[in-house]
């Protein structure tokens, strides 16, 4: 009796339900008004008629607007629906702009404290992608940076603790997943304990991230504690757009002088404490210096715009002359992606790394649900001569994210791509590694949702020590990965590749 209460009473269930009564509600109305089908479906064709013009002629992605333009002209009545309810972004134009003259703050802030660097030896590509972060990243780039980069979720764990125990002045966090367990527990002490000694402790947790994993309200536990915190995108139990934009962003800061950002977020699973897939390879990276005051920025744009507080960021800056900084042989460039415009800056770095390798592509990714434009991409570097890998998991944590995924394989496999699957389990990390000269470390899943509805960050790296670091990871991780050839990419029965090339056409949805 307790299990069943305590199954009836969790809010995910009692969330579905009312998704689904209110759904229920719908089809209820329509069948009760049967006997005016006539006029229902010459006002359903006028509105489907409408909606279809509009996805053709807005600025998504083709594969997006294809999934949905589907189900309008299949599903009568129900199709629209979904996608009116569904299917688009739900931020206001006031929204837009207010988070527009946030980003214009943030960009004076940092003009002020920073001094200017632009890439001057002589690499035009470069010097390209540096500028469009800039652009439209809200990316700066900097020099004075030193950085450790972690292969697995553990040891990014054991220094985000040290760091934490080091902070004197502030700590701001922001995850997607936070679930009570070992990890975060241990973080939770620190952050209490700093708040209580007076410094300015922040946290941002993604409600939808956290449906299952923490309470209703957790944020005002936190805030008892002497903890700032705010809930992103607060989760209602209405039919409504909510569901499609959520911050996927993982971004812990210290005093503005260390950042650490990348796949994991705050649950045992991700340090292997918890077993759900196998052995759960993740990553992150810690960045020292500038740089990490590029990733203060971020946190306090998005916090001004969830929190609605106005801070003076020039307070936050952080005395880089006491500590001696040394000139980093690289350049490191923190850089995010929002659903606030339409700028796809996400998919767009990855092209801009895979369309000016010369050697090789590397690549780790939990999620391989592409659209054309990096299907072409990657299959034309190959073709080209260029050395593309990529590293997937063999379990999966959803069966038919996975089941998409293996539905690219024998295109890329043609065409000269290696595809990999990590056989001890789930690969969670997201990285790019090219030509000995690039990386980058961050939150952005090669899947639609990652690439044109959350928001995401990440780090672009130029000549650093990390690149290699990552280059070594991905060599390492490949030894413990099985090759996938073409014959097993083809080996596979007509009724699941009718299963997969059905789940294709939806993939932007998933």
């Amino acid at each position: 009796m307790k299990n069943f209460i305590k199954i009836i009473s969790n809010r995910a269930i009692i969330i579905g339900l009312l998704i689904l009564l209110q759904l229920g509600l719908l089809f209820a109305i329509i069948v009760r008004f049967e006997e005016y089908f006539v006029y229902f479906y010459t006002i359903y064709i006028m509105v489907s008629a409408a909606v279809i013009i509009k996805i053709v002629n807005n600025r998504s992605n083709p594969a997006y607007k294809i999934a949905w333009i589907i189900p309008i002209m299949l599903i009568p009545i129900f199709g629209t629906v979904i996608y009116l309810v569904f299917g688009r972004i739900r931020f206001t134009k006031e929204e837009k702009q207010k988070m527009s003259l946030i980003q214009e703050k943030e960009k004076e802030a940092n003009l002020k404290t920073v001094c200017s660097v632009t890439i001057d030896d002589g690499n035009e590509d470069a010097k390209i992608q540096s500028n469009y972060l800039s652009q439209y990243g809200e990316g700066a780039l900097f020099k004075h940076t030193s950085s450790q980069y972690f292969p697995l979720g553990e040891q990014a764990f054991k220094a985000m603790l040290e760091e934490l125990e080091k902070a004197e002045k502030y700590i701001f966090m922001e995850y997607f997943i936070v679930e009570e367990g070992k990890m975060w527990d241990a973080i939770l002490e620190i952050l209490e304990r700093k708040a209580k000694e007076g410094l300015d402790v922040r946290f941002i947790y993604d409600d939808f991230g956290c449906l299952t994993t923490l309470p209703h309200h957790y944020y005002r536990k936190l805030e008892n504690m002497g903890i700032k915190s705010c809930v992103f995108n607060p989760f209602i139990p209405v039919l409504s757009p909510v569901f499609n934009n959520r911050n996927h962003r993982k971004i812990t800061v210290i005093d503005g002088k260390v950042a650490f950002t990348g796949g994991i977020n705050l649950a045992d699973e991700y340090i292997n404490e918890v077993e759900r897939f196998g052995h759960w390879k993740d990553n992150s990276i810690m960045v020292k210096g500038e740089a990490a005051w590029g990733f203060t920025l971020l946190f306090l744009s998005l916090w001004e715009f969830i929190y609605k507080n106005d801070d003076n960021i020039a307070d936050f800056y952080p005395d880089f002359e006491e500590d001696h900084l040394v000139d980093s042989e690289g350049y490191y460039q923190p850089y995010v992606d929002s659903p606030f415009d339409a700028e796809t800056v996400g998919i767009n770095v990855y092209l801009n790394l895979i369309n000016r390798a010369k050697k090789y592509v590397y690549i780790t990714t939990p999620y391989l649900i592409i659209d054309n434009l990096l299907m072409e991409a990657l299959c034309t570097a190959a073709k080209g001569g260029v050395d593309v890998r990529i590293i997937v998991p063999h379990k999966p944590d959803k069966w038919y994210v996975h089941a998409v995924t293996k539905s690219n394989y024998s295109q890329l496999i043609e065409a000269g791509v290696k595809i990999y699957e990590y056989t001890p389990g789930f690969i969670h990390s997201k990285t790019f590694v090219v030509d000995d000269l690039y990386a980058t470390v961050g939150t952005i899943n090669l899947d639609y949702r990652s690439l044109f509805l959350h928001f995401e960050c990440g780090v672009w790296m130029y000549k650093t020590t990390s690149v290699m670091e990552v280059y070594e990871d991905h060599i390492q991780t490949e030894a413990m990965s099985q090759l996938v050839t073409l014959e097993e990419a083809r080996s596979i029965s007509w009724l699941r590749k009718v299963g997969r090339a059905t789940l294709a056409v939806f993939s932007p949805l998933l």
